[in-house]
């Protein structure tokens, strides 16, 4: 009897081995695809500041699109709260436009060296002059390179150098209050006179002065688009609210615009500030190939459009109309008459929509089978990974690899345009696709950015910032939103690196990672599965808040596939 069972045993592992083997059999070993297409154009990136979001999104992003993307050297890039050299810079751009097809440029870099010193610093008219000048002789010196420039509406928040607790307090206060007065709304006067009274004058006059001069520099920007020395300008809403000082700045703009009889789109108000650059890089792509997405929108409640989410002074909807605007779409009636489906969800466990997370994972499920392809925007109300669709996503199976685009940091505004330019960016370089191994190519190049999206947006900003600000804050460091370089800053990177290191484990040997995904193309389909991944990441500036990350991904190829090469 022990006999016959040892047989039946071995069978059943002959059996196994066999199916193994048959699996392995239809792919070549794992080899690290290169991620990329060939790169025919030249695009000049003047960034917002040197965070990843600003400048190395754009970079990747440029390698599904087959552009290289240039960028100015570290040494006269801001750092943090370093400005960057903004002389420097136009020197920088001056001196390699002529080998470009466009450019892409941050005012805010251009003239007060970064988003964070733009809201701090007072530049006087002359050196607004001067910049509006600049632009004026780069034009004229290259006037067949369209200038594609976006300025970002300085937040409600008052700056660092108005560091009273009461008086700050007392500021969002009185922003708030002036801001529902515009709209018509009654206020409590009696409150505002208090708050009039009890803000010191000095306080007042340099915070209101800071709109007042951003005022003066967009509608001199909206003046050159009239002019034509810039082909399009984008005018981006900093962390708002819907009722505040900065609206009140928007709608004047607004008003502005509406007068000077400009062409639809020339210059165009959008909500964020970080994905900006990567927005106008697929606006571009798609006016350059005449491409037009239909995007399909699905929300994971009913609730969701109307939601204004943290950080937003508009709601999910309106986030969506715009961003889709902003890179020439239109939205589609149904998913199978669209290019992608953006499948937005924004969970807040305090309304008890946790169950649209199963909805939502049985959705793409769905859409996956019938091979419609998804954009994924997955947001929390409390930036928990509660809130979040992925983990049932991981729990279920699927194939992560299948998603066009993935996005869930920070702001609605950051993640809704990151994941439309995305998948915009990897549909239209699809259409373009000159061979099979070129859209391999150009499909390796877009996973390797929605896995740097998912290792970040959700294992680091959802799950490991937390643990590595408490080991911080436990060893006696309690600002980790401005780290010492010389101890806690690489204490902090080696948490990051153990703790990420232990997510990506755990994370590439779930079958939701190791799925093959099978593709189309105009030159037949293919398949990729990927096998391994490595990851190198750090923080780019000394603080927890975001991460500098790159991997790289290992593919199997089925040799039915690179046959067709």
């Amino acid at each position: 009897m022990k006999q016959r069972y040892r047989y039946i045993i071995l069978l059943i592992i002959l059996i196994l081995m066999l199916g193994i083997w048959h699996h392995l059999r239809q792919f070549q070993p794992a080899v690290p695809l290169t991620p990329e297409r060939p790169l025919h154009h030249t695009i000049l990136l003047v960034p917002l500041d040197g965070r990843p979001p600003c400048r190395q999104f754009v970079i990747d992003a440029g390698r599904i699109a087959g552009t290289r993307i240039e960028v100015p050297p570290s040494t006269i890039q801001d750092y943090y709260s370093q400005p960057g050299d903004t002389q420097g810079m136009r020197q920088w751009l001056s001196q390699n436009i002529a080998n470009s097809q466009a450019v892409i440029l941050s005012i805010d870099q251009l003239l007060y060296g970064g988003l964070l010193a733009a809201r701090e610093k007072e530049v006087s008219p002359t050196e607004i002059d001067n910049l509006l000048q600049y632009l004026r002789e780069l034009h004229a010196a290259h006037p067949g390179i369209p200038l594609y420039a976006f300025s970002i509406l300085p937040r409600q928040t008052p700056q660092d150098t108005i560091d009273g607790y009461q008086e700050r307090k007392d500021l969002l206060a009185y922003s708030r209050l002036k801001g529902r007065q515009a709209e018509g709304l009654p206020i409590d006067e009696q409150e505002l006179s208090r708050l009039e009274q009890a803000i010191p004058a000095d306080s007042m006059t340099r915070y209101l002065a800071h709109f007042a001069e951003n005022k003066q520099l967009n509608e001199a920007l909206i003046r050159l688009v009239h002019e034509g020395i810039l082909a399009q300008l984008v005018l981006g809403q900093d962390d708002g609210e819907p009722f505040s000082i900065p609206n009140i700045e928007k709608n004047e703009l607004k008003e502005y615009l509406a007068r000077q009889n400009l062409p639809a789109g020339k210059v165009f108000l959008t909500h964020g500030a970080d994905e900006i650059a990567l927005s106008l890089l697929a606006s571009i792509k798609n006016r350059q190939a005449g491409f037009c997405p239909r995007i399909f929108v699905h929300y994971n409640s009913p609730a969701t459009p109307d939601r204004v989410m943290p950080y937003m002074a508009i709601s999910t909807a309106e986030t969506v109309h715009e961003k889709i605007a902003l890179l020439g779409g239109q939205e589609s009636n149904t998913p199978d008459a669209a290019d992608f489906t953006l499948l937005v969800s924004t969970c807040n466990s305090d309304e008890d929509d946790m169950d649209s997370r199963a909805q939502t994972t049985a959705y793409l499920q769905a859409a996956q089978k019938k091979g419609q392809p998804v954009a994924l925007v997955d947001l929390s109300k409390h930036f928990t990974a509660q809130e979040t669709v992925l983990p049932l996503l991981l729990a279920s199976d699927y194939p992560i690899n299948a998603l066009d685009a993935y996005a869930g940091w920070n702001t609605t505004s950051n993640s809704i345009g990151t994941a439309l330019s995305q998948a915009s960016l990897y549909e239209v370089s699809r259409q373009q696709a000159g061979s099979l191994a070129e859209t391999i190519g150009l499909t390796a190049a877009n996973l390797t950015f929605l896995q740097n999206r998912l290792l970040e947006d959700y294992f680091y900003l959802k799950e490991d910032i937390d643990l590595v600000n408490q080991t911080l804050q436990k060893a006696g460091y309690t600002n980790t939103a401005d780290l010492d370089l010389e101890h806690n800053y690489r204490w902090a990177n080696r948490t990051l690196q153990r703790a990420m290191s232990e997510h990506l484990a755990t994370y590439k040997n779930t079958r939701a990672f190791r799925q093959p995904v099978t593709f189309q193309s105009p030159y037949g389909p293919f398949t990729l599965m990927l096998q391994d991944m490595t990851a190198d990441l750090s923080y780019p500036w000394p603080r927890t808040f975001e991460i500098w990350l790159q991997t790289t991904p290992y593919f199997a190829l089925p040799a039915s596939s690179e046959k067709n090469q």
